[in-house]
């Protein structure tokens, strides 16, 4: 039986370290990982392997050779361009016909018991067995479900933490019997995961898991990169360690000199032929390469040095990684997280910061203080984007240092000579970075059409209407005034997809921006009369009929906002009677507290009963969502106002569907059956609601946080849009809407947060799957149970913080308290 290692990865997350090898080639404690997975196969009698290799492919043939020096015999399949992880093994499907073979990375750290998988897959008469383990943070990884048997049932690659079902993930280990690769197309991009598997899942053949009682670490990141020789060093993985155990914990190499005087805390490694000098102090999980020197008074502590690096006197280096050949001088200090390229200088009493990349051939002068990374070559980042597009401090984690970088990144996604769209909020702190943002923009070739201050709606409108291929949004965080969030837009002038951030995410993290020669510096223009064009559009496609018959009279309150920007002209062509409140532009408060807001709100309802108005509206201070207060000067909760408007809606059209996110009340589907109307169900994730909602046939869809999207005019959530709707179909219906709501039904819909370390998250789902038992489960977003008696709970960790979410709903307020109770426990007992 033959096995497969596939080495073709670049590594990318892993710069510096990659920069100038492949991944595979990368040591852990002196030993390159694919040698580790090499030795492995050769313990469970896999002589015979086929290496897959592509990127720096000759520096992975020339180190192994023909595998003689390891009693192996070694092929390999080279790819011209990258083929993915079933198109490289098909590649040597030459070498593999007639019999079945296994699979297994070059670049993840394992001890499986290989000879327990295949007689594993035999037993099974699997067509395919997938080599599974459970871990803490399935995020990166394919997870997987399988039953009693094992049989596999269902499988997501690289979920996000609303899809995640499972904490078992896939380890790129694989018994496969040789027809398989008749499924695989020759000379394509085809991935086992992503395109295999599902295909014969859905074809009902035998997709067995195995689920293994071992150590995997997937090599993937630094982070990672140090877990796993400090796993090796204290025996956690079982490897072998050349070399000679002279104290617990302590390996010393062939050849290593250590001077009775150096203070040697183990668990660590010293290479061969490694000098250690009188007076060094090595720490926990300390690696020295072969050939290195460290000279006296130098302290290291989790850090892992390459070979024939120079350490000099008094040097101080703390959970970081240094490239071969480097020279780290005297009196030099690296920060935990840092990672020094190969052949690098770093000079005497120079400090690279915590988390600062050096990439290779690079000096640092003497003195110097790091604090941002020297980069030479890519390297991955993640986690730039939050719930609110990229988020912070005001020049503490916001910059405009920061500003120009990031404009800089997303310029160099899109193609020179291109159209993006800005805007702001009233807030000085806005405009200041928007500047920045400017300049960014047109330094790499980017024309940008400024619309200063004015709503996000608006924004999002002209981007959508315009040739421009995107925009940005500055706007005070809600809620803090110390804080700002930087909105990037699709065409469409919807957010960017997941896709599209990780995309503007990796050029942030190379610092690689395109800059546009002196001939191709961009245009910065101001275009005219985009309020206008905003009103004509919109009160052309929302239907406003009868209004003007009803006579209605309303209360607004513009929060201070830029709402107060359009509000003027729109009112006037609507024909209403208005009073507004807090119209004027306040760049001192440019947003509310939940106490401010609830103040407001309170007032909104004082004038609304006291001027005998139809209802009240305030807009929130970029005109983006709306709160609704009723006739009598009460207000509309944010739950029961997304029901009021899908009756208005639903009752008027009659046909067709809205789009409504899983943590919805079912009461929902209640109103919309008496109307004739469908529901679809859709993730938490704007972008994805965003997306049904511009699906042919969606007539309405809410987000239950007071922002409504109506597809007749736009396909984000837009405020003004929403106001403009709701006046024509309160004129129209002739009810007051305590009258509609009082015709909805009652919900009991209830909800809870739990405290879950990020570690637990894919444990507490995988449990909440397994309670569920022969229970409904529905997993468009986290894992909603569904009762036989129609009682339901949505458990959804949530993507920011260290907390899980829960909802659960019921006939009455006990029932619904029960439910929650109840699962509240087991993702309690779960996380703990």
């Amino acid at each position: 039986m033959k096995a497969v290692v596939m080495a073709g990865g670049e590594g990318t997350r892993l710069r510096p370290m990659t920069a100038n090898q492949p991944k595979p080639l990368l040591p852990l404690v002196n030993r390159p990982i694919m040698e580790h997975v090499l030795r492995l196969l050769k313990r469970h009698g896999f002589g015979e392997t086929v290496v897959t290799v592509q990127f720096l492919a000759a520096l992975v043939r020339n180190y192994f050779g023909d595998g003689e020096e390891l009693g192996m015999a070694l092929s390999y399949a080279t790819e011209e361009v990258p083929l993915g992880t079933a198109g490289s093994v098909k590649n040597a499907e030459e070498a593999l016909r007639d019999d079945r073979f296994l699979v297994i990375s070059g670049d993840a750290l394992t001890d499986i018991d290989l000879t327990d998988m295949v007689r594993f897959h035999q037993e099974k008469g699997a067509l395919v067995t997938i080599g599974l383990k459970r871990v803490p943070n399935p995020l990166e990884f394919g997870i997987i479900i399988v039953d009693d048997e094992g049989r596999v049932r269902r499988f997501l690659e690289k979920p996000t933490w609303g899809q995640v079902f499972s904490d078992t993930v896939n380890t790129g280990i694989y018994v496969m019997e040789p027809e398989v690769l008749e499924h695989v197309a020759a000379g394509e991009p085809v991935d086992w995961s992503g395109d295999v598997f599902p295909a014969l899942l859905a074809a009902g053949a035998p997709l067995y898991g195995y689920v293994a009682d071992c150590y995997w670490e997937d090599v993937g990141t630094h982070e990672s990169y140090l877990k796993a020789q400090a796993d090796m060093l204290s025996g956690q993985v079982g490897v072998d360690l050349d070399g000679f155990e002279v104290s617990p914990g302590v390996w010393v190499a062939e050849g290593a000199e250590v001077d009775a005087e150096a203070v040697l805390k183990g668990p660590l490694y010293i290479g061969d032929y490694a000098k250690v000098e009188a007076g060094v102090e090595l720490r926990e999980y300390t690696v020295l390469g072969s050939n290195v020197v460290v000279k006296e008074g130098a302290f290291l502590h989790r850090a892992i040095v390459h070979d024939n690096v120079f350490v000099a006197p008094s040097t101080n280096l703390r959970g970081c990684v240094v490239g071969k050949n480097t020279d780290i001088m005297t009196g030099a200090r690296v920060e935990e997280g840092a990672v020094i390229g190969d052949e690098c200088v770093i000079e005497a009493e120079a400090y690279v910061s915590s988390g600062v990349k050096v990439y290779p051939f690079k000096t640092i002068e003497a003195g110097a203080v790091v604090n941002t990374s020297v980069i030479w070559e890519s390297r991955g980042q993640r986690n730039l984007f939050g719930p609110r597009g990229v988020s912070g401090l005001v020049n503490v984690e916001i910059t405009p240092e920061l500003a120009v970088r990031l404009a800089s990144a997303y310029a160099t996604t899109l193609k020179k000579g291109s159209t993006v769209v800005t805007g702001r909020d009233v807030s000085r702190a806005a405009r200041t970075l928007k500047r920045a943002v400017n300049s960014a923009l047109t330094a790499s070739a980017i024309d940008v059409r400024d619309l200063e201050a004015t709503p996000l709606t608006v924004a999002r409108f002209e981007t959508g209407r315009q040739d421009a291929v995107g925009g940005i949004y500055l706007r005070t965080t809600l809620g803090d005034p110390q804080g700002v969030d930087i909105l990037f837009f699709d065409p469409d002038g919807a957010d960017l997809s997941q896709a599209a951030q990780r995309k503007l995410e990796r050029v942030f993290g190379r610092q690689e921006y395109r800059r546009a020669f002196p001939g191709e510096i961009a245009e910065l223009t101001y275009p005219p009369r985009v309020v206008e064009t905003y009103t004509r559009d919109l009160l052309r496609r929302v239907d406003i009929g009868g209004v003007r018959e009803a006579g209605l009279k309303i209360v607004l309150d513009c929060a201070g906002g830029v709402a107060a920007l359009v509000l003027p002209s729109l009112l006037g062509k609507i024909g209403v009677e208005v009073l507004t409140r807090n119209a004027g532009l306040d760049e001192a408060n440019p947003t509310e507290t939940l106490a401010e807001r609830m103040r407001d709100l309170e007032r909104l309802g004082e004038l609304v009963s006291s001027s005998r108005a139809a209802f009240g509206v305030r807009f929130d201070p970029v005109g983006e969502r709306i709160s609704l207060v009723d006739e009598n000067g009460e207000l509309v909760g944010d739950d029961r106002a997304l029901l009021v408007m899908l009756d208005l809606v639903a009752a008027e059209r009659r046909d067709g569907r809205v789009a409504l996110p899983v943590t919805t009340t079912r009461v929902a589907e209640q109103v919309c059956r008496f109307h004739g109307v469908r529901v679809e169900w859709t993730s938490t994730s704007q972008d994805v609601l965003t997306k049904a909602a511009a699906q042919p046939g969606v007539i309405f869809a809410g987000d239950g946080r007071g922002g409504f999207l109506m597809p007749e005019f736009g396909g984000t959530v837009d405020g003004i849009a929403a106001f403009a709707r709701l006046v024509g179909l309160v004129a129209r219906t002739r009810l007051t809407l305590s009258q509609i709501d009082r015709r909805i039904p009652a919900a009991h819909l209830l909800r809870r947060s739990v405290p879950t370390p990020w570690a637990a998250k894919g444990g507490v789902m995988r449990r909440v799957v397994e309670a569920a038992g022969s229970r409904t489960v529905d997993t468009t977003d986290g894992v909603r149970v569904v009762e036989d008696d129609g009682r339901w709970v949505l458990v959804l960790p949530d993507p920011a913080e260290a907390v899980t979410h829960l909802w659960a709903e019921g006939p009455d307020a006990d029932a619904a308290q029960a439910l929650l109770e109840d699962w509240a426990a087991v993702v309690e007992r779960a996380g703990s």
